[in-house]
């Protein structure tokens, strides 16, 4: 019988119980090696109570306890155990939103941007706009307008030095 003397409570696992798990089982042997089962708890007046229980109510307490102490293994290992606050949730955020002086400097700058652009020559703008922003490739414009690759490349640096000094 692992040495145990009868009468002696059986060894049991020490676990990790929930705060709220009010109750403790335990398993004795009697001298006929019959195993009694047992849960112990503290009732309202502050009385420790020892009840002997059947094997299965006993068997369905100790199941109790495995899945909250599993609960207990998975909120250690998976739950976010920091404050969760907007703040830090902004700070881990992948693609952080944008600050109201952010959307107010971005739309100044698209602004003189449009503002430039415009100014450009009709020529110049046209080659920019389907390059940058039409996504088309010197060759394709070049083919649509019916010349060479290298027009369309100066026009397009001449267009580009003069937006730069435009917003400058």
């Amino acid at each position: 019988m692992d040495g145990h003397h009868p009468n002696n409570d059986k060894p049991r696992p020490k676990r990790r119980k929930a705060e709220d798990n009010p109750y403790t089982l335990s398993e004795t042997v009697d001298a006929s090696f019959v195993s009694h089962y047992y849960i112990s708890f503290i009732d309202g007046q502050g009385r420790s109570i020892r009840l002997e229980i059947s094997r299965e109510l006993f068997a369905t307490f100790d199941r109790f306890e495995l899945d909250d102490l599993s609960f207990l293994n998975e909120v250690d290992n998976h739950y976010e155990h920091s404050e969760l606050t907007e703040a830090t949730l902004n700070a881990r955020a992948l693609h952080k939103p944008e600050t109201v002086e952010d959307i107010v400097s971005h739309r100044i700058q698209s602004k003189k941007l449009r503002e430039a652009i415009a100014h450009l020559p009709q020529t110049q703008r046209t080659r920019l706009l389907l390059y940058y922003f039409g996504g088309k490739t010197y060759q394709q414009i070049a083919e649509m307008e019916g010349c060479t690759i290298m027009p369309i490349k100066r026009s397009i640096d001449a267009a580009l030095k003069k937006l730069k000094k435009f917003l400058e």
